[in-house]
């Protein structure tokens, strides 16, 4: 299948290595910044042959891949998508979709249109730990699904926001909830029963001034199967990061993921006894090197097969779209001072340009 890749910055290698574990034919890479595309191509020892851009519209033209990732700075992924799927190339968007739910809609009817998938970026979902929670959320082991919380409590300084401009921009990020909470959330979501009737949140700046957005938000989530979900996101804790956790309460059932990017199971007790709870923990662990996880090459696998056996990805668009409009929700509530039904119409981080604006 002819791969291609837009943007070779921070996320990159884990988009190349997954392509290359699945056997994908890359066909071209595309990079406003050519050095970004060389370092790349030297680290993972690629073909110096395959073609090189720096306008993603000509490469579209020239080369028309059937795979597209898309891993550029998140106010950019919507355009880039709408104009590739127009070209007909399936899309893997990471995370956030898009920054507005008109974008994200508008990316959901086109893919229809055109008869092409589009994955969503939440690789966490891959996780052996994520993956065998999720199996026993399937299986009703829980009962009644009591609340789940969701704890991003990681660590990013100046030195990162300096790297890259659009970094906390509301035009092309958002804070800590859209950007390093986003994946939590949508687990938080997903497990929960999707489902959600209102969000009351608050966001702050409190150790970041130098960006736009927020680095802590705090939410509480009321879904309508009856549960409670509690969203706690941050950047700034001290020294480095700490901990990725999600915990779920049932009925019957409780269990704690934590470790970097909710890679380990640290509490499994269920009622029904079915399995051994040290054995559990012991076989779905994970210590990745960093917080991005092994996920990329099952997700890509996933979105291959889902091509080829023309089904919908394991993470759709849909997907991506209730993970975005929770965060929107979240940051409406804290701007509003209100809660915020859900379904949400309409919201787009510019919505909260100058929230945090001095004087």
């Amino acid at each position: 299948m002819k791969y291609a890749l837009i943007g070779c910055g921070r996320i990159s290698p884990n988009h190349i290595a997954a392509a290359k574990a699945n056997n994908l034919e890359f066909v071209a890479l595309c990079d406003i910044d050519s050095n970004n595309i060389r370092d790349k191509v030297i680290k993972f020892d690629l073909s110096t042959d395959i073609p090189q851009y720096t306008d993603y519209k000509m490469m579209l033209k020239e080369v028309h891949p059937e795979l597209v990732a898309i891993a550029t700075e998140s106010g950019k992924h919507a355009q880039i998508a709408l104009d590739c799927i127009d070209a007909g190339c399936n899309v893997i968007i990471e995370k956030p979709i898009a920054l507005s739910l008109a974008d994200a809609d508008k990316i959901i009817a086109k893919a229809k249109e055109k008869n092409v998938k589009v994955c969503a970026n939440h690789q966490n979902r891959f996780n052996k730990s994520i993956q065998k929670i999720r199996e026993a959320v399937e299986k009703d082991r829980f009962g009644r699904m009591f609340y789940g919380t969701a704890h991003v409590r990681w660590c990013r300084d100046h030195e990162y926001y300096d790297r890259a401009s659009w970094r906390g921009t509301w035009e092309q990020d958002g804070g800590a909830l859209m950007n390093q909470c986003i994946h939590n959330i949508d687990l938080l979501r997903w497990m929960m029963g999707d489902d959600v009737v209102e969000v009351a949140g608050m966001t702050d700046r409190l150790n970041h001034p130098y960006i736009d957005a927020e680095d802590l938000g705090i939410a509480i989530i009321k879904f309508a199967n009856g549960g409670y979900g509690i969203v706690e996101g941050t950047t700034d804790i001290y020294p480095k990061n700490l901990e990725e956790t999600l915990y779920l309460f049932g009925e019957k059932g409780t269990v704690k993921a934590g470790g970097q990017s909710v890679n380990v199971i640290e509490e499994w007790r269920f009622s029904d006894m079915l399995d051994d709870p040290e054995e559990v923990k012991a076989r779905f662990h994970e210590n990745p090197p960093n917080v991005y996880g092994y996920g990329h090459t099952p997700l890509y696998k996933d979105m291959i097969e889902a091509i080829e056996n023309d089904r919908e990805p394991y993470v759709n668009g849909e997907a991506g779209r209730r993970a975005l409009e929770l965060v929107l929700a979240i940051y409406k509530a804290a701007a509003t001072g209100e809660t915020v039904k859900l379904p949400l119409k309409e919201c787009s981080t510019m919505d909260f340009k100058g929230r945090f604006s001095q004087g």
